[in-house]
């Protein structure tokens, strides 16, 4: 909390002077919606911004995704969802170039109902047998869902085997379907699985069945407040951030010591760190639902 507040009093000397109260529309994927939720009012004391949130998928085919809230033109300045979806987003023109950074790196868990017996996931042929003797399978129709049905299930030998059982969320957590007992097991990020109640986590997928999604951030091309956008990103990427994050069930790409540079629209020099891996002076680093 207190590295919070630190960066805080950073963004209200960062902010314009005089500057009027504003505020930003934010579209995040639920993957990050948890740690939003606890970081947004530190930066709205500071910055006397209001942060408005709607949720929804990194892809997919409902109609609230990120990308199809985009395309109908509802108002966004700040996008959060998996890195892939965002990079498309920039190359049709929705997001702009150059000002994607990523936040965090997740990973997919397996959940049952409260109480019930957890199945074996320790290892890939663990994890295969779990799957082929539950008798209801739920897996999210965003980015976690994706990777399960298209690439993990023919992996394992199993997609035809198990398709009859298996059922894609829209809509809702994967974890309330669980909770309600309408499926046995139920896989999504593990931040999203987290504030479900009525459910327990079994544990993330094991190594060689584990696929890590890295989260980012960018700025909307309809954004009405790029300036305030970006000192959000800023606050959100910064070191400061990573204990809400990792309580969250993340694990934040900022690196461990800061390292001073200008990011566009915060007024001067502030003492934020840069995401592993960064190079040159742009600030890019490699819901409900995802």
């Amino acid at each position: 909390m207190l590295n919070i507040v630190r960066l805080a009093c950073i963004l209200a000397l960062a902010a314009p002077p005089n500057a009027a109260a504003q505020e930003i529309n934010v579209m995040t994927s639920g993957a990050f919606t948890a740690a939003l939720t606890e970081l947004t009012p530190a930066f709205e004391r500071a910055t006397a911004t209001t942060v408005k949130t709607v949720y929804g998928g990194s892809m997919g085919s409902a109609p609230d995704t990120i990308p199809n809230r985009l395309e109908r033109g509802e108002a966004a300045d700040v996008v959060i969802l998996a890195s892939p979806a965002l990079d498309d987003l920039i190359a049709k023109g929705k997001v702009v170039a150059g000002s994607r950074v990523d936040l965090v790196r997740s990973t997919i868990g397996m959940a049952v109902r409260a109480g019930a017996r957890k199945p074996d996931i320790s290892s890939v042929d663990a994890l295969r047998r779990t799957l082929l003797s539950a008798t209801s399978i739920a897996f999210s129709s965003s980015a976690s869902g994706v990777y399960l049905s298209t690439e993990l299930f023919p992996k394992l030998g199993i997609a035809e085997q198990i398709a009859a059982k298996s059922r894609r969320i829209e809509g809702e957590a994967v974890g309330a379907v669980v909770a309600r007992g309408d499926a046995e097991i139920g896989f999504q990020q593990i931040s999203e699985l987290r504030p479900v109640k009525g459910i327990d986590i079994v544990g993330p997928l094991p190594a060689g069945a584990q696929r890590v999604t890295i989260f980012s951030a960018g700025i909307a091309a309809s954004s009405t407040q790029p300036a305030a956008a970006r000192r959000l990103i800023a606050f959100l990427s910064s070191p400061a951030a990573a204990a809400a994050i990792t309580r969250s069930g993340l694990e934040p790409v900022a690196a461990a010591k800061p390292d001073r540079h200008r990011l566009g629209g915060l007024g001067g020099d502030v003492g934020l760190t840069k995401p592993r891996g960064q190079t040159g002076p742009s600030a890019r680093a490699g819901g409900h639902f995802e």
